[in-house]
């Protein structure tokens, strides 16, 4: 046994030592093979062929009107990149200039970044500050002038062509190749949304233009123009800072949510880009290319906003706003500005917000942001407090009323000249030279009494109205889903306090009247109207109806609402449903369907004829802007009267009265009911003279 065993296991031995031999001749033989015989052949192919990634870039989500409709979507468009190759500078510069002469012959554009002009040579820079640090970041000499970092350039990137403008064109290129860092395997955007006739172009001729490849990507696109400008936001190139933190998402060559919806929601948005495997020629020509990882494309945001509603507030705003400063209405009034908030006033749910001066924001950074410095292009509707006069009167009705100091039959004689403070007199006084006489809170309202509210001023003291007036969310942030809503101011003796301010009667009185430190947004008043139509129940102001993943299933309630208090860190400012007697609410109710409804009132002549019952209220809000006193004019309205859907807040700056102001509440009703504007005719030369605070 023994001996067989033995022989077994130098058998075993030397054959598992044969099959190592035969292995490594095999191995040595195909060795040979790859070097020498075939080692030219490989190494060529080897040196002809590149495998680089393309990003495939990712549709961002559309933005939809509550129908469906779509504001701002992303349609297919073409750019170019470009990758390193192995031509030489002299090469590379004949690629650019064919590149740049098949844009131009189909009107398309290059990216352009290079900051000097030639013929004459200049900076585009305005500083010599700009100047400087852009000469140092690039290591140009800091004394050098414009034609100096000109020929400097040229001589860097080794630019031939002796016409300057033909030079600066493929100077700007190399220009951007330069300051985005290329590689093999990293590209530099050099154009975008070109034309699909240069696309093809670029594509034939793709083996004389050195390591360029066209792309499909979506772009950004505004399908109304200047529509819900303010609401939507824009879009621009990330900037340095942003794309520190976004690394993992974003190339340097992405754009990203600026403003509005757009910035608020970028999360959502941005969809997650795809890879496509592209094989290339040393030279730079494509031989083939497959995806490897496909792109899924952004959520869609559909908003609660109504297209065409919209449509009409944007449009009759601004119409307003043009007729006051003709004089349309009798006196012209240096109106320039406004803001219109139209609210469902039981979901709180916005259905258009304008704000007028408004942009377009696919032109947004070449044609506006420098304006936009000064304010020009503001959302008024949510970052421009205003003082609200005498629209504030239903907050201060609504605290006399619950806290028993009157009744809704109590009455208050105006004589005019209120005896205590400062002694302010009744509008009514200045202008016909005597008082209303006697009134109770719904009357007072309707006309729009100055002497009945500084008695409920006298009679309340201004803590007692802040408490109610906050119960309104006034001098609260609503929490819409926008960055930028201001919280306003609400007077009161701790907010004097905190300007070392000392409070008087005479301030109390001038309060009660929706003066003083009083200050809110649109937004802000357009919930105050819509919780005293509804019976004083709270609601969440909100633009968003919903957020539709790429897969179909909508994001929850919740998620928004954690995302926006994280992103903009606002939330509802009001937390609580206001506490008064129905029997109470119904007089202030009364009195602002007096305004519009019955002679007297202060909107009657605009909507005398209106086949709806509407409750109102105008304002006049007396400011100083560059020394001169200006009335700002606000309307406010809800409708129908027995059940309330919706509620409306207009505001023009330097209006001169809130009662030119309520026609544009009017076309807006209109077309929210569905009636023929046609048929309905306006007396424009009512409320001609100047309603002072009232």
């Amino acid at each position: 046994m023994g001996k067989n065993e033995g022989i077994g296991d130098r058998f075993r031995y030397n054959l598992l030592t044969t099959l190592v031999y035969v292995i490594g001749i095999i191995l040595l033989i195909q060795l040979f093979n790859l070097q020498i015989i075939h080692g030219e052949e490989y190494r060529e192919t080897s040196n002809s062929r590149l495998t680089r990634e393309s990003t495939i870039r990712a549709a961002r989500g559309s933005i939809k009107d509550r129908t469906g409709v779509d504001l701002v979507n992303a349609q297919a468009g073409y750019s170019v990149e470009i990758y390193s190759t192995k031509v030489d500078d002299e090469g590379l510069n004949a690629s650019i200039k064919k590149f740049i002469e098949i844009l131009e012959s189909n009107k398309d554009e290059f990216v352009d970044n290079l900051p000097i002009e030639v013929e004459p040579y200049k900076f585009t820079m305005e500083s010599e500050e700009e100047q400087k640090e852009w000469k140092k970041n690039n290591n140009i000499d800091e004394n050098y002038n414009a034609e100096q970092v000109f020929n400097y350039l040229k001589d860097k990137y080794e630019i031939s062509y002796s016409d300057a403008k033909i030079a600066r064109k493929v100077m700007s290129v190399r220009y951007e190749i330069s300051r985005n860092g290329y590689s093999t395997t990293k590209s530099v955007i050099i154009a975008k949304d070109i034309s699909d006739t240069s696309a093809v172009q670029i594509r034939e001729q793709n083996a004389e233009l050195s390591g360029m490849y066209v792309i499909t990507e979506p772009v950004v696109s505004y399908t109304s123009g200047n529509l819900a400008s303010h609401v939507l936001g824009y879009v621009a190139p990330i900037n340095e800072e942003e794309y520190a933190t976004r690394k993992d998402r974003y190339r340097s060559d992405d754009i990203i949510g600026k403003d509005g919806i757009q910035y608020v929601f970028e999360d959502y948005l941005k969809g997650t880009d795809g890879v496509k495997q592209v094989d290339m020629t040393v030279d730079g020509a494509i031989t083939s290319e497959y995806i490897s990882e496909e792109a899924i494309a952004g959520s869609d945001i559909v908003l609660t906003i109504d297209a065409n509603l919209q449509k009409v507030a944007e449009e009759a705003l601004e119409q307003n706003i043009k007729d006051i400063s003709a004089g349309k209405f009798g006196q012209k009034h240096d109106a320039e500005a406004g803001a219109v908030v139209v609210m469902g006033v039981k979901t709180g749910e916005v259905l258009a917000m304008a704000s007028y001066p408004d942009y377009n924001p696919a032109k947004y950074s070449e044609e506006y942001s420098a304006d936009d410095e000064t304010g020009k292009y503001l959302n008024r509707a949510i970052s421009s407090p205003q003082p609200p006069g005498s629209i504030f009167k239903m907050a201060v009705a609504t605290a006399a009323l619950a806290e028993g100091k009157i009744t809704p039959t109590t009455k208050i004689n105006d004589t005019g000249v209120y005896p205590y403070g400062h002694h302010p007199a009744c509008w009514y006084y200045r202008s016909y030279g005597s008082g209303h006489g006697y009134l109770n809170v719904t009357e007072a309202i309707k006309q729009s009494c100055n002497y009945f509210f500084y008695e409920m001023g006298y009679r309340l003291g201004i803590d007692e109205i802040a408490k109610y007036a906050s119960m309104y969310g006034l001098g609260k942030r609503t929490g819409i889903e926008l960055a930028g809503e201001k919280e306003g101011t609400l007077a009161s003796t701790e907010y004097a306090k905190s300007q070392n301010y000392t409070w008087y009667l005479s301030d109390t009185l001038s309060a009660a009247i929706g003066q003083s430190f009083n200050n809110f947004t649109p937004i802000q008043m357009a919930r105050y109207i819509s919780m005293i139509a509804n019976g004083g129940k709270n609601i969440d102001v909100t633009l968003i109806k919903s957020i539709i993943k790429p897969d179909g299933t909508e994001v929850s309630k919740q998620e928004i609402d954690n995302y926006v208090k994280e992103k903009i860190g606002t939330e509802n400012g009001v937390t609580e449903d206001i506490k008064i007697d129905e029997e109470d609410l119904e007089a202030i109710k009364k009195g602002m369907k007096g305004v519009t409804s019955e002679p007297g009132g202060t909107a009657y002549y605009t909507f005398s004829d209106f086949d709806i019952d509407i409750a109102g209220k105008t304002g006049s809000a007396q400011v100083i802007v560059d020394g001169k006193e200006e009335a700002h004019g606000w309307f406010v309205c809800f409708a129908p009267y027995d059940d309330p859907e919706i509620a409306i807040v207009v505001m023009v700056e330097k209006a001169g009265s809130g009662g030119y102001t309520a026609e544009v509440a009017k076309k807006i009703m209109k077309e929210y009911f569905g009636m023929n504007s046609e048929k309905v005719t306006e007396d424009k030369t009512a409320q001609s003279s100047v309603e002072s605070i009232r």
